[in-house]
């Protein structure tokens, strides 16, 4: 019995392909923080930081798994170029689609694969011409199928006490692996980045929008004032000199306005470059020599032992239960 098992665990291991693991270590080096040197800044101007959002950390470093699982961050890392090590460019999508498969799961696939011929012949089904042409709002079974496969060689995982943040990719092709993985901790610094700073950006651009208006606002009581004082230079009267303190309260309320804007917006122009944070990689991607996967030693051993168990349970136990039981059958005849 256990030459069987091993036997049976030379089959099993070698019939599983071999899989390379790759892993990028990442670090948060920065970002937005309540003690931040734009938060004094922000006070000469009368910006608290209940105005300028700072202190906040709407999205945190322990979301990264969350964002690998989503369907529109999956959909990009599908269209990614790779290169494998028998010098094949392809984009992930189909790269994908040529994984092996282990011989048992193409046995066990055989019912639904005839299911699916005998709908097919029923069923007229619309050709795509382009596979990779994907509708996010409608995916079709084979681009969800694809989504899944990535979620399952797509790793992510965040150590909340120390921040650090672990990214593995699983493929079958070394090179490919490595590349999927590079690309995956730049798409996960993209998505980070674009969601940090886009409210700062929202409020630079809202703030600029207002300091063009004042400007213009301040251009013109400006124009209006020096048109009246060199219209009525040499006159003394008093409605047009209570006319002409007016209109220099005007000029001097829309200077300071616009004083007052361009220092806010100057304020928030400082707070996008600080709301992008800063990554630190502590193991880079590098291109594995040696498969992780499978284990052979270890699979034969384990199918040994399972059957030396076996055989053990049969002889000190299953043999006699079985002949306790088949006696019986034959006294109930």
């Amino acid at each position: 019995m256990i030459g069987i098992g091993i036997i049976t665990g030379i089959i099993i291991g070698f019939s599983i392909p071999k899989t390379y693991r790759v892993s990028v270590s990442l670090s948060p080096e920065s970002g937005i923080t309540g003690t931040s040197g734009l938060s004094g800044i922000a006070s000469m101007f009368g910006l608290g930081n209940s105005s300028t959002g700072f202190g906040e950390d709407a999205l945190t470093f322990n979301m990264f798994p969350e964002i690998v699982k989503t369907n529109p961050f999956a959909l990009e890392m599908l269209q990614i170029p790779i290169e494998t090590k028998e010098n094949n460019h392809i984009i992930l999508y189909d790269y994908l689609d040529t994984e092996k498969k282990t011989w048992w799961s193409y046995i066990m696939g055989i019912p639904n694969m005839a299911i699916g011929g005998i709908i097919s012949l029923f069923k007229e089904t619309p050709k795509d011409n382009s596979k990779t042409t994907i509708n996010p709002f409608q995916l079709n079974p084979e681009q969800t199928g694809r989504i899944g496969m990535l979620k399952n060689i797509l790793k992510v995982e965040t150590d909340k006490k120390t921040n650090m943040t672990k990214v593995t990719v699983s493929l079958q092709d070394p090179l490919a692996a490595a590349i999927v993985a590079d690309s995956a901790v730049h798409k996960l610094q993209e998505y980070i980045t674009d969601y940090r700073t886009r409210k700062a950006k929202q409020d630079y651009d809202f703030q600029l929008s207002l300091c063009e208006q004042y400007k213009k606002e301040y251009f013109e009581a400006q124009q209006e004032y020096a048109k009246f004082a060199d219209a009525n230079r040499n006159v003394i009267l008093q409605t047009l000199t209570s006319e002409k303190d007016r209109l220099q309260k005007n000029l001097s309320m829309a200077e300071q306005i616009y004083s007052q804007s361009m220092g806010q917006l100057q304020v928030l122009r400082g707070k996008v470059q600080e709301a992008k944070p800063v990554f630190a990689v502590v193991e880079p991607a590098t291109v594995p020599l040696a498969p992780a996967s499978p284990k052979k030693m270890l699979i034969i051993t384990a199918f040994a032992f399972l059957a030396f168990v076996l055989e053990s349970a049969w002889i000190l136990f299953g043999k006699d239960i079985y002949h306790d039981f088949k006696n019986e059958l034959k006294k109930k005849d």
